[in-house]
């Protein structure tokens, strides 16, 4: 058909032809001129409205509307009479009963040659017992709403084709601060804009890969309160299908387990802690000891104890360095939080950082997990870091702010982390001397330096070799199932004599080697096994002490009495300033004889 033709067509639009289709459709079929003043209407709404075809031309059609609806749709008419473009709208109708239904109206122009708008079509549907449906759906929606609202956890319901209509419970709403139906551009965006930044990235992977599969999923996420805090929640969001298997709407909950991961948290502090502690074969279980060099480091870990100042305990290796921090710890108002024990010396220097403030996932070569630090382990008590001569340049740095602004970031991580630790370090390297060498930071020692305790050798402590030797006797004898009576007076004699370079932890390993070998209830040390051990020089005790004195003599007499530095004659010696110190005096040196003017 030309042009021509369907123009002539559709301008005798009152022609009998066209009256004949129309009739015969079961939608009601209209015509209106511009300004929306009716020229026609099929016999379909004459039959519904009961009125005549010239009570329903020109505006008289408008009577018919609801009038809650009419204002609203004139408003329409008169935006599209400018704009000329298509549009629809819902509106009651009057019947000839006087009863309203629903009406869909789609109302199309129709232009020109020259493109002027000369006539609207449109048909009018019934929609009634949709609309129907859509309130009845409408008032079960509301009263799944009301009992959300009642429930104390979370609830949402989201709407992957209109994030415009997806509702939140009233928990929801008062934690966040947010409307019953808020608008956002995507359904990530209300956790875009709410998890915590190091829980987001994890939780959107889970959400695409559930909207992707249609599985539900389970996940852990912190989620910002309005007051700017966050909480950890346990999250789940599951999908709900039609009978064709497409999803309608995803329904979410978030229960709330800030309390249960915060008592996790403590409880994986602590059994950390008690892991790396059991099964150790260590006597730090009590003080033993009674010596005049003893009592005065006990009275001082009395006073400390009850402070939170940092404590710097120097001496030698196995003097029990570990037992004093213990004590401290179990003294001072941080007894019931975690005890955590750090041998710098024996961790891998590339991984100190990880080990003492934690790190993110991806921040090195097998970081495969975000993992938490022995700083944040300790959280609440005391990190006892022993052999901190050990730690690296680098490392000494983070510390140090760690100790001047009590903060730390996970290594890969930028988040700053804020700690409540007490720090006790020690050592058996002389730190002034490292520091004069370089390899220790003066600032860092100054730092930690605060309280200093030097732990006395097991020569300086003879008088409490007889009871450590009893006290370690009796906890072996039962670890071993056996009955010990009495002890040996000449193993006892000779443990009493031998100079004990190991110092306690020395005495402890001979007492448990020799259980083994004892074979009845006298306790004894076996002597083909201590001429090995031992090498028979504690038979000449005058001898050695007297060969200790002359090689510190030729080493002071070298270094003009200078004791500490590089220099000094305790690197010539190759032990720390304070041990050299310690013998000095018990040998009764004058070291100020060996200066010279």
């Amino acid at each position: 058909m030309s042009q021509g033709n369907s123009a002539g067509l559709l301008a005798d639009v009152r022609g009998d032809h066209f009256h004949r289709i129309v009739d015969v459709i079961p939608t009601m079929v209209w015509t209106a001129l511009p300004d929306g003043s009716r020229d026609f209407v099929s016999q379909r709404w004459l039959t519904y409205t009961g009125v005549s075809l010239e009570q329903m031309l020109g505006m008289n059609w408008q009577q018919t509307v609801h009038p809650e609806d009419l204002p609203e749709h004139v408003k329409k008419w008169k935006i599209y009479q400018v704009s000329g473009k298509p549009f629809e709208d819902r509106l009651r109708v009057r019947g000839g009963d006087g009863a309203y239904r629903w009406f869909l109206d789609r109302t199309v122009p129709v232009r020109d040659e020259n493109g002027e708008l000369i006539r609207w079509y449109g048909v009018s549907t019934d929609i009634n017992e949709y609309k129907q449906a859509e309130e009845e759906v409408r008032q079960q929606e509301n009263m799944l709403h009301m009992i959300m609202d009642i429930v104390p956890q979370h609830m949402f319901i989201l709407r992957m084709d209109s994030v415009h209509s997806s509702f939140r419970n009233r928990a929801t709403v008062e934690y966040f601060d947010l409307p019953s139906y808020a608008e956002f551009r995507s359904p990530l965006e209300m956790y875009e804009n709410y998890v915590h930044p190091e829980d987001i990235e994890d939780l959107k992977d889970r959400l695409l890969i559930a909207f992707k599969t249609h599985v539900g999923i389970e996940a852990e996420a912190r989620m910002r309160r309005k007051d700017g805090k966050y909480r950890w929640f346990l999250h789940h969001l599951f999908p709900f299908v039609d009978d064709e298997g497409k999803i309608l709407y995803w329904c979410g909950t978030r229960i709330d387990i800030e309390d249960r991961k915060r008592a996790t948290d403590i409880a994986q502090r602590e059994n950390l802690a008690l892991r790396e502690e059991v099964d150790k074969a260590s006597m730090f279980e009590e003080i033993v000891g009674a010596s005049p060099k003893l009592q005065p480091v006990l009275a001082r870990v009395s006073k400390v104890a009850t402070t939170d100042s940092t404590v710097l305990i120097t001496g030698e290796t196995g003097t029990g360095k570990e037992l004093i921090a213990r004590a401290i710890h179990k003294r001072s108002s941080r007894a019931n939080h975690a005890f955590v024990s750090v041998n710098c010396a024996a961790l891998p220097k590339d991984l100190v950082p990880s080990e003492l403030f934690g790190h993110e996932k991806g921040a090195f070569t097998g970081a495969t997990q975000r993992r938490m630090g022995r700083f944040e382990l300790a959280e609440g008590g005391t990190i006892f870091l022993d052999e901190i001569g050990e730690l690296p340049q680098e490392t000494q740095v983070s510390l140090l702010r760690v100790l001047q602004e009590k903060e730390f970031q996970r290594v890969g991580g930028n988040q700053t982390i804020h700690t409540n630790v007490r720090v006790i370090a020690a050592t058996h390297r002389d730190l002034p001397a490292a520091i004069e060498a370089g390899t220790f930071r003066s600032d860092l020692y100054y730092r930690i330096n605060i309280f200093p305790i030097e732990m006395p050798s097991l020569r300086e402590r003879s008088d409490d070799i007889r009871l450590l030797v009893e006290y370690f006797v009796e906890r072996f004898s039962s670890q071993a199932g056996k009955k010990i009576r009495t002890i040996d007076r000449r193993s006892l004699a000779q443990l009493q004599s031998y100079p004990w370079p190991g110092n306690i932890r020395e005495l402890q390993n001979v007492i448990e080697r020799s259980m083994i070998l004892c074979e009845n209830d006298i306790f004894s040390v076996d002597e083909s096994w201590l001429s090995n051990t031992l090498q028979e020089k504690r038979d000449l005790p005058t001898e050695l002490v007297n060969r200790e004195k002359v090689l510190i003599e030729e080493a002071l007499a070298q270094t003009k009495g200078r004791v500490s530095g590089p220099s000094g004659a305790a690197a010539k010696l190759g032990m720390p300033a304070s041990t050299l110190d310690s013998k000095i005096k018990s040998l009764r040196i004058d070291k100020h004889s060996f200066h010279h003017p």
